[in-house]
């Protein structure tokens, strides 16, 4: 753990990033879900495991090439597109059709022991994610969303991290002021972002690729800073 420029007097928020620091995908995937293909099948005639994965590579680069957080359906009429799949009505709806969020993701065994300790403490908590609307369904399922008093999600404020506004609205929507809330992400560059704005943060780095920020190897490690 390293915490030069990191501790901060005061700390009453933390502001979670999401994926890759609450919870990640069962299978390793996040988009599209686990059952993508078994779906496209049903409603498809069959379709190269190659044209799958050109399909999700597709999927993968588009959100960076959109302005914002892309609508699910636009999203999935991408990958659609890319495998000659009519996107049909019935086939959307059966693409972002609700599962219950146990089936897709799961948290990381640190995050429960760790929001539950913030919480004795008083300590305020929101989340800060480049995600669609139903994030907090998906942390509902998981049984997590009680924890935090608010969400910045990208689909729902039109930009993305690290558009201050992202950060803003979590700590603004808290109450305390940045130098008082501390940013825990997944991405170097990020937090360096987060810091940027007067805000204290941590790397979390799971992988233990030693990025040039602060970092902490678990989110428990971070529980000396607040």
């Amino acid at each position: 753990m390293t915490d030069s420029a990191t501790r901060a007097p005061g700390i009453r928020a933390v502001l979670f990033d999401s994926g890759g620091v609450l919870m990640r995908p069962i299978g390793g995937r996040w988009n599209p879900r686990a059952d993508f293909e078994e779906t496209v099948l049903r409603h498809a005639a069959p379709v190269p495991a190659e044209r799958f994965a050109e399909a999700i590579a597709a999927g993968e680069r588009f959100p960076g090439e959109a302005a914002g957080t892309p609508e699910i359906d636009t999203y999935h009429r991408v990958l659609l597109d890319r495998l000659g799949v009519g996107a049909t009505g019935e086939l959307l709806a059966e693409l972002r059709r609700e599962v219950p969020p146990s089936a897709v993701l799961e948290l990381y065994p640190d995050v429960l022991p760790t929001l539950t300790e913030l919480r004795r403490r008083g300590v305020r908590l929101a989340v800060v994610s480049d995600a669609w609307p139903n994030l907090p369904g998906l942390h509902e399922g998981l049984g997590i969303r009680g924890y935090f008093e608010v969400y910045a999600t990208s689909a729902v404020l039109g930009c993305e991290k690290p558009d201050p506004r992202m950060y803003h609205h979590a700590s603004e929507g808290l109450g305390p002021d940045p130098a008082h809330c501390l940013f825990v992400g997944d991405t170097p560059a990020l937090v360096t972002a987060a810091t940027a704005l007067g805000y204290a943060g941590l790397f979390l780095d799971r992988e233990g690729t030693r990025g040039d920020v602060p970092s902490i190897a678990s989110l428990t490690d971070l529980l000396p800073f607040v």
